[in-house]
């Protein structure tokens, strides 16, 4: 049986801005064990171009498979458009089968079947084991009720089987690297890149974050297996540059550890970039020179909010005096820290945007990067906003860089400004500038000019965005209104 993989075009600022892609991770790890399997698979990336919907319709009748697959990291903006092209594949080719899975489908599964008859089934969950039980039940004409972490239609009716299982070991499904062979997929400066995971899931409660719900137990990779794997990547395909995706890599300090001493064995040339929780950087005080020694050039840290209330109330589960302490620390082994910080948990006035300021000043990051609180159904933060009155119901920008709910105190437009001042003076202060012109080391002089470079783009271009092209609600639409 053939099998399309198609990673959908996607609208937003951080998939068209860099002018650079990864691979798909999640559907490489889909194809993997559908290839080992004896399926005929092929992926089909519309996000380089980006690819038209037409495009994207002949390229699936030139392959003629018997199914097609879509999903997307960015599942919740991308749904909308994953919906479209469905559709259209459908009018042309009523007879292929479509699956699709994600974040978003494994929560609002029941309202895309019924709004979506194109639509066939969803994967709800980790991929790899439902997805090959589901192809395998197809192909062999068995019945489909009793594979569990599917939604179907049984009589035309939206139904759910049972959900499945955490796969406990994440070592069982190899990742299809072969399928990006078409694509020159780069990062960092046109520097041939992979996406990869360590571990799966995080044990921190933040309400704000569905990671905890979805992978629902941590768990982490074989450290030496992990190892190998990436110095195959190296040799197999010149890549030199591995993003983590994990939302907490280092739960498990043990277990990260050995893997970083793994890689170090290696003597591989690579640069590693990823997300880290700042206490866990306060942690691993004693051993952050494997950080280094392994490739580490920057950590993503989510400070969030400056407020010790705002962050007690979300659970952040983090102190202010250690987001410092890991910049700091970072920064003593020559590792980047970008901090991301989140505006809308709380009625901002303008004194709060200058005490964000302030605080990130005093933190003194390499790079920040400004976000828009994004509410999600599934998690524990939407019962807090669901009253709350949105301006935006165009679900192909909830990309975090759009703003959602409304604002009590300050129109959006202001808001908007707050956030593009305070980047501008972050991105310009003294001290940034000077790591920017004469950092020691030249692969971050030219990491932090590579991120500056995106970073102008995306202060104009947001800008642009909200003022000519986004178009903001007038009605007063509460967000549980939405979502009915």
């Amino acid at each position: 049986m053939k099998i399309l993989i198609i990673n959908p075009p996607h609208l937003s600022i951080g998939s068209r801005m860099p002018r650079e892609h990864l691979p798909p991770l999640g559907l490489l790890s889909v194809g993997g064990p559908l290839i080992d399997a004896g399926y005929e698979v092929q992926l089909l990336d519309a996000e380089f171009g980006p690819l038209k919907f037409s495009t994207i319709v002949e390229e699936v009748a030139h392959y003629d498979p018997g199914i097609v697959m879509l999903g997307h990291s960015g599942s919740t903006s991308a749904q909308p458009i994953i919906n479209d092209i469905t559709k259209l594949i459908k009018e042309r080719n009523p007879a292929v089968t479509i699956i699709i899975g994600g974040v978003f489908p494994t929560y609002h599964w029941n309202e895309i079947l019924e709004k979506n008859p194109q639509i066939d089934y969803i994967v709800c969950g980790e991929g790899e084991e439902i997805t090959l039980n589901l192809v395998n039940a197809i192909a062999n004409k068995h019945s489909l009720e009793t594979i569990k972490g599917l939604a179907l239609r049984v009589n035309g009716i939206p139904l759910k089987t049972v959900a499945a299982e955490n796969i406990r070991n994440l070592d069982q499904f190899r990742i299809g690297w072969e399928l990006m062979d078409k694509y020159n997929y780069t990062y960092w400066g046109k520097r041939k890149a992979v996406v990869i995971q360590f571990s799966r899931g995080c044990p921190y409660p933040c309400t704000y974050c569905g990671q905890s719900l979805f992978w629902k137990k941590w768990r982490h990779r074989d450290p030496q297996l992990l190892a190998d794997e990436i110095e195959m990547l190296h040799y197999r395909y010149g890549i030199e540059v591995i993003n983590f995706a994990d939302e907490n890599p280092s739960s498990n300090p043990k277990a990260w550890r050995e893997f970083l001493e793994a890689l170090i064995a290696k003597n591989l040339k690579l640069i590693l970039v990823g997300s880290i929780r700042a206490d866990n950087i306060v942690r691993d005080a004693d051993f952050l020179h494997l950080y280094k020694k392994a490739g580490f050039e920057r950590f993503l840290l989510g400070i969030e909010n400056y407020d010790e209330v705002v962050l007690e109330k979300i659970k952040k589960a983090g102190t202010i005096s250690k987001d410092k302490e890991a910049i700091q620390l970072l920064r003593k082994h020559g590792i980047l820290s970008m901090a991301t910080y989140v505006v809308g948990f709380g009625e901002e006035k303008t004194r709060d945007f200058y005490n964000s300021l302030k605080q990130l000043l005093a933190y003194d990051p390499d790079q920040v990067q400004l976000l828009y609180v994004t509410p999600h159904k599934w998690t524990p933060y939407f019962e807090d906003v669901k009253d709350k009155e949105i301006i935006l119901t165009d679900q192909r920008k909830w990309d975090y860089k759009h703003q959602v709910i409304s604002t009590r105190y300050l129109k959006p437009s202001t808001v908007i400004i707050y956030v593009k001042l305070i980047e501008i003076i972050m991105q310009t202060r003294p001290s940034a500038v000077i790591r920017l012109l004469f950092h020691k080391e030249a692969r971050l002089r030219s990491a932090m000019r590579w991120y500056t470079r995106i970073g102008r783009r995306v202060w104009f271009y947001e800008l642009y965005q909200f003022f000519f092209v986004t178009k903001l609600v007038k009605n007063k639409i509460k967000m549980h209104e939405f979502w009915t």
